[in-house]
């Protein structure tokens, strides 16, 4: 995928704004790795399905944290919903997605096929973000998010 100049020198701040919606975010996809394929593809389902959706890139996430809180704020939009994707431990991952989020990750070990059969098997598809989306906006409306989501 072709970065903007911007978006390079993001990197550095270990998350940035990858693909920004069509008008005001009503979803925050935040991915990584081999998992940035799948967040742009889930993006693309989404916003043809009239789901506004950002995806956040977050390559290192102890250099993200340690970025002052206006620039976090600013990729991960504390008012908006959030869905992370990691094909690991989804632990980390909760401080990002709040307690209304979700994370679609592994938090077991010893399967062994094919990865794209492995990646169907344990829900990293384009339709499983979408349903994931989908079931996170329903069950959390935007008017219930509140500052204590804030990472």
């Amino acid at each position: 995928m072709v970065r903007t100049e911007a978006q390079i020198a993001n990197i550095a701040r270990g998350g940035y704004v990858l693909a920004d919606a069509s008008g005001t975010p009503a979803v925050v996809l935040i991915a990584t790795g081999s998992e940035i394929e799948l967040a742009m593809k889930a993006r693309e389902a989404l916003q043809a399905g009239g789901i506004a959706t950002r995806v956040v890139s977050m390559p290192c996430t102890d250099r993200f944290d340690r970025q002052d809180q206006a620039y976090k704020d600013s990729v991960l939009m504390p008012t908006v919903h959030k869905v992370a994707i990691e094909a690991g431990v989804t632990d980390g991952w909760y401080k990002y997605v709040g307690l209304r989020g979700a994370v679609i990750g592994l938090n077991r070990f010893g399967e062994s096929a094919p990865a794209g059969q492995l990646f169907k098997e344990f829900g990293f598809t384009t339709e499983n973000v979408v349903a994931t989306v989908k079931k996170v906006l329903a069950s959390n409306p935007q008017t219930d998010l509140f500052e204590g989501d804030r990472t």
